[in-house]
């Protein structure tokens, strides 16, 4: 499927390859793949980015390419692979690659490839010692066979995932630069700024941008409400109720992005109706209660009952079924987060919904090299 980011990829080709680069592409699985992955390029800061896999087969030719392989034969007899430390060292110096783990480079991107191209000869992209935790490129995605010809795309390739990191840096630079001007507006005005972080709430927007939009927006929500709380009658206070990001959207953290106190609820934020998603989260909490946030229009009432058919499928007996359905404390669906959005507002928290907008995205992006780190 081609789509704007294509010319890119045909134009780098066409650049290093004059006369055979059509060839190159159409006969090559990798570029199929490249080319499916980086199809939000053109589609702004709100589409999804897709770090894990581009940075998994990025690193890689890489680290090919700098030991010098491209002009060798004996990459897969006598190279003993790149280290998992590396590796992770290395995606986490790219931008947005901060906070990413090593899902991709174990099976993620291999299965995915397997779906852009049912029909490869080749069943991997990324060859793995489990044992050893070591790494290849599958260089036979690399060293096209064509029509008696033989051609090394790995700095094509490069080349062209610099290209589609780049399109993506300027549109979030971009992203911040309209946060930061509507940091300005006032008054009147103000129905910009309303309508920007609107226009964010819907389900094609980055996982990463709509989990921080549902943070700034709950958290001032629930800002200015109180329980009363303490553990002696005589000393029982009004507490606001406060919520935390517990880390960046890549993080490793068992299911918990947002916590809030004094009540201890857990929110997870997902763009998914897998039953098997939901429940494995609810598991790594040991069956305790969780609020999922979920990036779709459609309503709570057929995403709950969605969730239950699903079990039903999944689980079969009902006993087991009710209790990860009693698990579900609360589903917070786009409309009802946009309710809570203009609540917040009439509680006079636009702009704190704005400021917050800004300090999460420079964080999960890594966008401010000065800010601090968040721990895992």
């Amino acid at each position: 499927m081609k789509h704007p980011f294509t010319v890119k990829i045909l134009e780098i080709l066409e650049k290093n390859f004059p006369t055979d680069y059509k060839q190159i592409y159409n006969n090559s699985e990798l570029l199929n793949y490249i080319n499916f992955k980086t199809k939000s390029a053109n589609r702004g800061s709100k589409s999804r980015g897709s770090f894990g896999a581009i940075y998994s087969i990025y690193t890689l030719i890489e680290d090919y390419i700098q030991k010098g392989f491209i002009s060798k034969s004996d990459y897969l007899t006598n190279y003993s692979g790149a280290t998992q430390t590396y590796l992770i060292k290395r995606q986490r110096e790219l931008p947005f690659g901060a906070k990413l783990q090593n899902h991709y480079f174990q099976n993620r991107t291999n299965s995915e490839y397997k779906k852009t191209a049912p029909l490869s000869d080749f069943e991997r992209i990324i060859i793995h010692d489990q044992k050893n935790s070591r790494y290849w490129i599958n260089e036979s995605l690399i060293n096209l066979k064509i029509g008696g010809k033989t051609f090394n795309i790995a700095v094509s390739v490069i080349e062209i995932l610099d290209a589609y990191i780049e399109a993506k840096k300027s549109a979030f630079d971009r992203f911040i630069e309209t946060c930061e001007q509507l940091k300005s507006i006032s008054g009147e005005e103000s129905e910009t700024i309303v309508e920007f972080i609107s226009g964010l709430l819907a389900p094609n927007v980055d996982a990463r941008i709509f989990e921080i939009i549902s943070f700034s927006i709950l958290k001032f929500y629930y800002l200015d409400q109180t329980v009363f709380f303490g553990f002696e009658l005589n000393s029982i206070e009004e507490e606001n109720l406060k919520l935390y990001k517990t880390g960046r959207t890549n993080a490793n953290d068992g299911g918990i992005d947002f916590v809030m106190k004094p009540l201890g609820r857990f929110f997870q934020v997902t763009e998914t109706t897998d039953v098997k998603k939901y429940f494995l989260d609810i598991d790594k909490l040991e069956k305790f209660p969780i609020t999922f946030v979920i990036k779709s229009d459609d309503s709570v009432e057929n995403l709950n009952a969605h969730i239950r058919q699903n079990a039903k499928i999944q689980y079969a007996v009902q006993v087991i079924v009710d209790r990860y359905m009693s698990c579900i404390e609360e589903i917070i669906n786009i409309p009802e987060l946009t309710k809570r959005f203009y609540e917040a507002i009439n509680q006079g928290y636009l702009n704190d919904i704005l400021v917050e907008i800004i300090k999460q995205s420079k964080v999960e992006f890594n966008y401010d090299e000065n800010e601090e780190e968040e721990i895992d």
